[in-house]
């Protein structure tokens, strides 16, 4: 009998293989948002084991929506036909994975130094740049107080993810999700800690959701219906005046009834005084009541390594997807070991195939 770790998943329009997803890991390496010769590795490790889905890190949007100066974005044609290689690539050597990939904005998140060059934020005079927000404040202390953005920078944003989602399709993802966590743009603007504004763009959640709502619009219109469209949110910010699970179920909400297929639940990011309980899956019990009490396809992440454990979050019925992230960085074969904890058949590339449990006898030594 099938697993339910490896029975396929539905995911709107999109069939994925098997339920293990990699999760968006930002890699700092890309040239103005230009994937590298690294990223042309990276991701074809990740999809040589077969997950079920990868996606792509964290993609800005626009160039200052981008986390770092080595961060991915989707605002030039460059971008698109360096991605578009990337994925062509991977599918080649792993046909049956599919793509996704999360486009976003880092806000006033954004034009932070990349790991190993410092901590904080890169000022403008030091090479970096003006940040954005819903309303003008730091995300700490000696950070850039943002620029509160107007209505005509709201509309600006808002076209760049519809633009962004265009090169996305012709780059030739199966999947799009929207960053709506951790404390960039668009989850700044549905978090109270972040959001203060008194217009239409804030005020009750409903308000706060105005934003993310326009987007999810603007990004329908721009894609076709094979495409699989979901969002990632904060299941809660950790912080006692922040976003709570009760928040991120109607979210989850207002987002299914816009037309989304699938939501991806994580937390914290909001707030540099969050204290997160972490712990492995410890966002399990929020995706559990997302998926419960919405009724939407409902991806759980975060701290889980463990194929029984994993197993056992789909076979409850907590969550109908897994997505790794550090799980595969440190071993980018993970679906390979899981199959052979779960009594499973792993799909291997004809180049490696020999290193599996069927042809190697060394393989559990």
């Amino acid at each position: 009998m099938t697993t339910h770790l490896f029975s396929p998943l539905q995911l709107g329009p999109l069939t994925v293989a098997n339920r293990i997803a990699v999760a968006p890991m930002c890699q700092y390496s890309a040239n103005d948002g230009v994937m590298s010769d690294w990223h042309l590795a990276h991701l074809t490790a990740m999809a040589s084991a077969s997950p079920g889905l990868v996606v792509i890190e964290a993609t800005g949007v626009e160039r200052i929506g981008r986390i770092s100066h080595g961060c991915l974005g989707l605002y030039s044609d460059a971008s698109m036909r360096a991605m578009a290689h990337v994925i062509s690539f991977a599918k080649s050597i792993a046909p049956q994975v599919k793509f996704g990939v999360q486009i976003g904005h880092a806000g006033r998140k954004a034009s932070s130094p990349t790991p190993g060059q410092g901590h904080g934020q890169i000022m403008p005079e030091a090479g970096g740049w003006h940040v954005v927000a819903p309303s003008a404040i730091p995300y700490d202390k000696n950070w850039q107080v943002p620029i509160e953005l107007d209505d005509a920078g709201i509309q600006r944003i808002i076209v760049a993810f519809r633009d962004a989602a265009v090169r996305a399709v012709a780059a030739g993802v199966d999947s799009i999700e929207l960053h709506l966590a951790h404390g960039y743009l668009l989850q700044s603007f549905v978090s109270p800690l972040s959001n203060k504004r008194s217009d239409q763009w804030g005020g009750d959640l409903a308000g706060r959701m105005a934003m993310p709502l326009a987007v999810v619009k603007a990004v329908q219109s721009a894609i076709p219906a094979h495409i699989a469209f979901g969002a990632r949110i904060n299941g809660t910010d950790w912080h006692a005046d922040g976003l709570t699970p009760d928040d991120a179920v109607a979210q989850a909400a207002l987002l299914k009834a816009a037309g989304l297929h699938f939501i991806c639940v994580s937390s914290g990011g909001a707030s540099p005084d969050a204290k997160v309980a972490v712990a492995p899956g410890y966002q399990v019990p929020i995706a559990a009541r997302v998926k419960r009490e919405v009724g939407i396809t409902t991806r759980t992440v975060g701290m889980i390594s463990d194929p029984l454990v994993a197993e056992q979050i789909l076979a409850s019925g907590e969550a109908d997807q897994i997505a790794l992230g550090r799980a595969f960085l440190d071993d980018p074969h993970w679906p390979w070991r899981a199959a052979v904890a779960l009594g499973e058949t792993a799909h291997y590339p004809m180049q490696y195939e020999r290193a599996s449990a069927k042809f190697w006898p060394m393989y559990n030594k």
